[in-house]
């Protein structure tokens, strides 16, 4: 069994990461750190995991897992590594953005794109929510040098996605019947988009322009993608179709589609158009599954030798 430790245990991706574990068949839970709620059953805090109430958070770390998840805010996993010594042989998943750009130590965990580096890496760097939907979005264009113009992205997001920790912008009765933007053009995830872009197309200089949305729901992302392009509709959809054939949690829909057919799965599913001189690409994502947690044990599997999808088919919480 794979012992896994989970720091930063009592917001919400972790919440995710414990539902899918408890679940996976090649799983102990070693751990749960969290220093504000140590000695509480876990299902205190994550409610709907009452029936697993003997799991305790704790201020203990491991040093000897096998492997830990931070789930801690940007900046914090850097801190929490410096600060503790583990096992040469423990393997590391972070979820925060501190490792995901030039990075040397850490592989960018993307698995759709990096696969083969993901197997061989003791050290992973999950991806952004954002980054997720809208790489998977992109990354078949790139793959044959095919993002030659400015790219447009619109991209909204339920309210998980900005943490368990209330702010303004995260109050029901401020989210409630309302939407806004916010870090327009700025926001952190766009490096590591152009990263991953540019290892496909070295030549790719073009701005990606993204507008993030805070939508009035609690989980999921909805991006919307365009660009100019000459390829036909048809060279489009067998481009996307022939890149993901074989991805498990990667689908390419030849209808509209629409957010609930994600949320609470790892699903992504795509849909691509050509309107006038222009390729659509559509993509959702549930922000909490695929975009962090399940992307996260997919990496998991992968760096332990196992079936990727394994532990992904139990579906998430009610949040």
């Amino acid at each position: 069994m794979i012992k896994v430790g989970i720091v930063g245990s009592s917001g919400y991706v972790a919440g995710e990461l414990i539902r899918c574990l408890v679940h996976h068949p090649n799983v102990e839970l070693d751990f749960l750190y969290s220093h504000s709620n140590a000695g509480k059953s876990v299902s205190d805090i994550h409610k709907d995991l009452i029936e697993f109430s003997e799991l305790k958070f704790t201020e203990i770390i491991n040093p000897l897992a096998d492997i830990i998840f931070l789930c801690t805010g940007h900046g914090n996993s850097s801190k929490f590594l410096s600060e503790n010594k583990l096992s040469d042989n423990t393997k590391i998943i972070d979820l925060s953005n501190d490792f995901r750009v030039n990075n040397d130590k850490f592989v960018y965990g993307l698995v759709e794109h990096n696969r083969e580096l993901i197997k061989k890496s003791n050290y992973v760097a999950n991806p952004g929510c954002f980054a997720t939907a809208i790489q998977l979005g992109l990354i078949p264009l790139a793959s044959i040098n095919s993002l030659n113009e400015d790219v447009h992205i619109n991209a909204i997001t339920g309210s998980t996605g900005a943490g368990q920790s209330l702010s303004e912008t995260s109050h029901f009765t401020w989210r409630n019947n309302n939407i806004s933007v916010y870090k327009a053009f700025q926001h952190q995830h766009i490096p590591e988009i152009k990263q991953t872009i540019q290892s496909l197309q070295n030549d790719f200089n073009s701005e990606l322009n993204l507008i993030p949305v805070r939508g009035n729901f609690t989980r999921g992302i909805f991006t919307t993608i365009y660009t100019k392009s000459s390829l036909s509709e048809t060279e489009i959809v067998d481009l996307y179709n022939d890149y993901y054939k074989e991805e498990p949690f990667v689908f390419i829909s030849k209808n509209q589609i629409d957010l609930k057919q994600v949320v609470n799965t790892n699903n992504c599913i795509i849909q691509v158009q050509r309107i006038d001189d222009k390729v659509l690409v559509t993509s959702i994502i549930d922000n909490l599954l695929k975009g962090a947690a399940g992307s996260a044990i997919q990496n998991m599997n992968l760096m332990f030798g196992l079936e990727e999808a394994t532990g992904l088919k139990y579906k998430g919480s009610y949040h």
